[in-house]
């Protein structure tokens, strides 16, 4: 009975030991951010391109009706 109450202890320990060192590094998230702003700039492409294609669609069937 000993042994398995030290095994609990031993098998709850080990992750709260790993879990209280990984809190304590500090995350560099420079790239992380720089990505973001990246796909910002791609999403603001794209999305202009729609927004084209949606105009330049409607202004279409508005000349063909006044045809």
């Amino acid at each position: 009975m000993k042994i398995l109450d030290k095994t609990k202890r031993l098998v709850i320990a080990i992750p709260l030991l790993a879990a209280s060192a990984a809190h304590a590094v500090a995350v560099d998230v420079t790239p992380v951010t720089a990505a973001i702003a990246d796909a910002g700039k791609a999403i603001g492409v794209v999305g202009a391109a729609v927004l084209v294609m949606v105009v330049g669609m409607k202004v279409w069937k508005w000349i063909q009706r006044a045809l």
